[in-house]
């Protein structure tokens, strides 16, 4: 379980641009819980990610994962039990490396290298196999730099190689956002069967409200630093977009917009 007690996040704290985005913000996300996340630009959707992940850190309040205080813990430390896949392809390869140097490397997260060689051919296999679900291709070219995949293809692979080792929390951060429509829906298909097979408990920052309706089983809005409405299981199974179009225009008006 990950639970977000109290936080509150000022920026420019102590200047006239001062802004508090979070105040007593108090989130609880179960274990193999799916949850979409919407909201407009502002709302501070990616800046909760940024603090569960420990991007960014928090004025005061407590991060817990599964009953331990991480709240202090550094970035670094969190990656071995979160993965992250972000908006831009670039962000989760190395494009100077060959596939098979970004499998070896993702599947040394949290390990100690040593003095040893970077790639284990006898893993080759495991590697082979499992970008052959992809179903893109790529286990045929495990010599290729990742830097002339398409965009697409380093998303995929990105996706793949945040979840090859054992995992707590998935976060997807708007990471069909820079993907054309025919890849994204590829990308969404591939997120789903990753998180239902491996049953990784998913945090999806998205702007598009299809997908936020159409897969995990918890949705939730931010406006301003809260969460103004949250859905899960059968109500969440209930909600459209209109619903979620509809609240988006009742915020619109309450705030002259």
């Amino acid at each position: 379980m990950l639970r977000l007690k109290d936080i509150h996040k000022y920026y420019n704290k102590g200047t006239v641009n001062e802004m508090c985005l979070f105040h007593n913000f108090n989130l609880e996300i179960a274990d193999q819980e799916f949850v979409s996340v919407v909201g407009s630009n502002g709302s501070g959707k990616t800046s909760m990610l940024n603090i569960i992940c420990g991007s960014i850190p928090i004025d005061s309040g407590t991060i817990m994962v599964n009953e331990k205080d991480i709240t202090r813990m550094p970035e670094y430390k969190r990656q071995r039990v979160i993965g992250r896949v972000y908006q831009n392809p670039a962000f989760g390869t190395c494009p100077n490396m060959t596939i098979l140097e970004n499998m070896s490397l993702a599947d040394n997260k949290g390990k100690p290298f040593h003095l040893q060689l970077g790639t284990k051919k006898h893993r080759m296999d495991y590697y082979r196999e499992s970008l052959k679900t992809l179903g893109l291709g790529l286990e045929d070219k495990m010599d290729v730099k990742v830097g002339v995949l398409s965009g697409g293809q380093r998303q995929a692979m990105a996706l793949l190689m945040s979840t090859m080792t054992p995992i707590d929390f998935l976060i997807l951060d708007e990471h069909t956002a820079a993907l054309d429509p025919k890849t994204a829906e590829i990308i969404m298909e591939l997120t789903h069967k990753i998180v239902k097979e491996k049953q990784i408990t998913t945090i999806m920052v998205t702007h598009n409200l299809r997908y936020a309706v159409e897969y995990g089983n918890r949705l939730c809005m931010m406006h301003q630093g809260k969460v103004i409405l949250d859905k899960k299981q059968e109500e969440k199974k209930k909600v459209k977009i209109d619903d979620i179009l509809t609240k988006f225009n009742e915020i619109s008006i309450e705030y002259g917009n």
